[in-house]
Order: structure tokens, then sequence, then C-alpha cells
């Protein structure tokens, strides 16, 4: 069988996960704070019929070899986390997070998680949580008489109660990793931290170079429509020619056989 089979089918492979993750990207092109994925591709190894700077004759080598490949692999996928566009919502609890930094959200089973997801809100108990009612670490709660609730750029929640005073009841916290690329998606607007994305570090808003927050404002997806739908088509492109390829030693191998007939 031609060698040809089986490399153009791990192109065909390589570019159907190619074609996954781009269709991942534009569903959650307006998910809040959702970070795009790129995928990355490996050559597999190769046949080497002849090594680079064989001798042939006395004193004369050739000057390359023969390498045979064995096609594609996808190595990794990677989240770039370039910022998002920022979108006035006039919610005092919405924030968005203007350069490095994420919130830190406590799960049921006491794990921390990281989100970039900022549509914040208080709970029946007056605690600062997420949409789907986590709360945020360190834990912040709010007196259920308060007639208003901001966050302040460095993170602080100030509130105000019915006599008109004002106080800070908590200060947001936020952390950055040394690889945020290595972090694992856990769903709903989750990361994780692993061994790829290092131990966080955590610090308030505006020092040590982590980002500030914008209330009112969310961060939307940083997936560009345009530069996927052009990658989606490269994808397709690259698909059909392996396809092609294949087609093309179906033929060479039709033609032996009529050969022999």
């Amino acid at each position: 069988m031609l060698r040809a089979f089986s490399t153009a089918a791990t192109g065909m492979s390589a570019q159907q996960m190619m074609v996954d993750v781009i269709a991942n990207n534009l569903a959650n092109i307006n998910t809040t704070g959702f970070k795009r994925s790129q995928i990355d591709f490996k050559d597999l190894l190769y046949v080497e019929m002849s090594e680079p700077g064989t001798e042939v004759a006395s004193g004369l080598k050739t000057p390359g070899g023969m390498e045979i490949g064995s096609g594609v692999r996808a190595a990794s996928t990677i989240k770039v986390f370039t910022a998002g566009e920022v979108q006035q919502t006039g919610r005092n609890l919405d924030v968005a997070i203007r350069g490095e930094g994420f919130l830190q959200v406590t799960m049921p089973d006491g794990t921390i998680v990281y989100t970039r997801d900022g549509a914040l809100q208080l709970n029946a108990n007056g605690e600062l949580v997420t949409t789907l009612g986590y709360p945020i670490e360190p834990a912040i709660s709010v007196s259920t008489d308060a007639v208003s609730v901001s966050i302040e750029k460095d993170g602080g929640v100030n509130v105000t109660d019915a006599s008109g005073s004002q106080s800070v009841v908590g200060i947001i916290q936020l952390a950055r990793f040394p690889n945020p690329s290595g972090l694992s998606n856990e769903g709903d607007n989750f990361l994780a931290e692993t061994e790829a994305s290092g131990t966080p570090t955590t610090g308030e808003a505006g020092v040590n170079g982590f980002g500030t927050f914008d209330s009112g404002f969310l961060e939307k997806s940083n997936v560009q429509m345009v530069s996927e739908l052009v990658n989606l088509i490269t994808a397709q492109r690259a698909y059909e020619i392996n396809s092609r390829a294949i087609r093309a030693g179906d033929d060479m191998l039709r033609t032996a056989n009529e050969i022999v007939r």
C-alpha cells in the first residue's frame, strides 16, 4: 500500500481537529470573558532512506539525504489571552479586568477555579457570587439593608447604607499564573490550575502588575470572526487537498492493477 494513504489520512484528521477548535471559538463568540484557542501541529517521524552526507565515492559525499515523512499530528491547543472588547452594561456589580489577572471562585468541594467573567451578583445572604451562584474568593458579604453597592478600580467593594454612610466591606483579589495557557478548561467559564500553568500569585488590583477593575463593564470574547472564518477556509482547503492525495494514490494503484491484467 502506498505510504501516501496513511500520511494523507493524518492530514485529514489534523484538519478535522482544527475545524473542531474553530467551531468552538465561533460558538463562544458572545461568551463573556472567553479566550479563543489555537491548535498547534507537529510533523511525525521520518523514514530515512539515506543519511545526509553519505559517501558515494572517495572524498565525495551527498549534499543531502532522503527522508520520507509520516504525516502530521495535533500537538496541543493553546488559549490566547489577548484582551477582549469591553462592553458597557450599566450594572454596578459587573466588572471587566483591564490587564492581567483572574477572579477566584470557590467551588462546592472547596477547590479554587479562575475566570475572566466578571458578571457578579449578590445572593440571598448578601454574598458576592458568580452568575451560577459560586462565591468569589476571598468571600465578601454585603449587609442586606445596603442601599447600593459599587466596585472600585482597586477591587474595593463600597457599600452605602440607609443613612448615607459608606464603607468598604472587602477587596476583590486577583490571581495570575506564570503560564496561563497551561490552565485547563473546566467549562462554565472556569479555568483550573495545572502543573503546566504553575502556582498562582494573588494580589490586589493595580498593584505589582495586576490589572484593574472597570465597574459597569464586561469583557467580551476575544474571538475575531473574520480571522476564524479565514482559518476555517484554510482548514477546509487543506482537508480537500489531503483527500486528493488519497484519490491520486488510489488512481495509481488502479492503473498498476490494469497493467497486470
